[in-house]
């Protein structure tokens, strides 16, 4: 933009000063062929006069001539031009020829027209203009260099401010809660930066409610969870009074590990866990109510490890949920399979069932659920898988119908 101003404004100064140069040259040949035309016709006609003046205007650069009628010359030597003859019909002009510019003025004479005639080179015509081209050059290269200087501190400037405003988003995003930017540029910019900075803090604030709300809540199923420890300790069955007493550390084990994760702020440690030993356990613990349901509980598992980023607590959970929405969801009699495929790089987890299947994929959505419940469960089992770098996949169950619920997770690089 600013090269289009510079050209806009230089290029017509420079067309000025070469119209300056010439009009300069013009006049000043006017003038020497008025003061030869005072003594060329007329009562002041004196021939002495005459020499004298042409010998005084011809010893620069212009050359004056005089025409006289008989077809002879005074002064510098000139061939009669067609611009002469013109002239000697008794009109003054301006004439361009070959190599210059010449002036002409008729004269009326007693012996006839005569015409004093100034030629004027080209060099006269354009002096000064180079320089005048150097000079405005110079100046335009001056403005341009002063324009992009003036130009790279302010993009600088408002780049710098945007930088900051993306990064302290990235880190945010990221999680640093945190982060805060020191709002600086244009005034938009530092609204922007206001206001990314206020949505840090509420973001932040919220969150903090939320983990002192998830603490609270499970810190008060302490009361109800000590309440049936009592209760199973009057159960006489010594074999009974263990096996719900297990049961209930678990659940106290769960509620421990919710409180812990609400507040905790940190990262978490990188924990791993053999996924067929889960898998193998929680069969195990689920295969009691299976029988119960007159269900077929099928468990294929590798011989060998299969090692997933994952903590024995956090896999076993998302296992749970998915086994608990077969047993929610599907008849009794339903027949299920847990089993651990090892592939490259890969290890999945899947439950399967051969019950009516999800009228749609979407029901696995967080707070989706077709069914009554809260449409958390299955949401909890993606995110699990998400959080170790997996994925959540869902398909066709077994025997061609039902559903196939897969945490696809990531091998670990070392057997835990």
């Amino acid at each position: 933009m600013t090269s289009v101003v510079l050209v806009a404004f230089l290029v017509p100064l420079g067309l000025l000063a070469r119209s300056l140069a010439a009009d300069h040259a013009l006049n000043a040949a006017r003038q020497d062929a008025q003061q030869v035309a005072i003594f060329t016709g007329g009562a002041a006609a004196d021939p002495a006069r005459l020499q004298a003046a042409l010998l005084a205007v011809n010893d620069g650069a212009r050359a004056t001539t005089v025409f006289l009628p008989d077809g002879s010359t005074l002064g510098a030597a000139a061939s009669r031009t067609d611009s002469v003859e013109l002239a000697a019909l008794g009109r003054a002009l301006t004439a361009h020829t070959a190599g210059g510019a010449e002036v002409l003025l008729p004269v009326a004479g007693t012996e006839g027209m005569r015409v004093v005639r100034t030629f004027v080179p080209t060099s006269q015509l354009t002096a000064g203009v180079a320089r005048a081209w150097v000079a405005l050059t110079a100046l335009g290269l001056t403005l341009l260099v002063v324009t992009a200087v003036a130009g790279n501190r302010i993009a600088t400037r408002l780049s710098r401010s945007v930088r900051e405003l993306a990064e302290v988003a990235e880190r945010l995003g990221a999680g640093d809660l945190a982060a805060r930017v020191v709002p600086s540029g244009p005034a938009e910019v530092a609204s922007v930066g206001a206001v990314l900075n206020g949505l840090g803090a509420q973001v932040a604030g919220l969150l903090a409610d939320e983990r002192e709300m998830v603490a609270d809540l499970s810190h008060r199923l302490r009361t109800p969870i000590t309440a049936l420890r009592l209760d199973v300790e009057l159960i006489t069955d010594p074999a009974e009074r263990a096996r719900m007493a297990d049961h209930i550390d678990g659940l106290v084990g769960a509620v421990d590990t919710i409180v812990h994760a609400a507040r905790t702020h940190g990262p978490r440690p990188v924990q791993q866990c053999d996924a067929g030993d889960v898998v193998r356990d929680r069969a195990r613990f689920w295969a009691v109510l299976a029988v119960h349901q007159g269900r077929t509980l099928d468990v294929l598992v590798p011989a060998g490890a299969a090692p997933v980023p994952l903590a024995v607590g956090e896999l076993g959970a998302a296992l749970d949920v998915l086994v608990d929405n077969v047993f929610r969801h599907t008849p009794a009699g339903t027949a299920l399979a847990l089993e651990v495929i090892t592939r490259p790089g890969r290890v999945v987890v899947a439950v399967a069932d051969a019950g009516p299947g999800l009228a749609a994929h979407e029901l696995t959505e967080r707070g989706r659920s077709g069914t009554g419940s809260t449409g958390i469960g299955v949401d909890v089992a993606r995110r699990t898988a998400e959080r170790a770098g997996g994925s959540l996949e869902v398909g066709v169950g077994l025997e061609g119908r039902g559903t196939r619920f897969a945490l696809v997770l990531p091998a670990a690089l070392t057997e835990p």
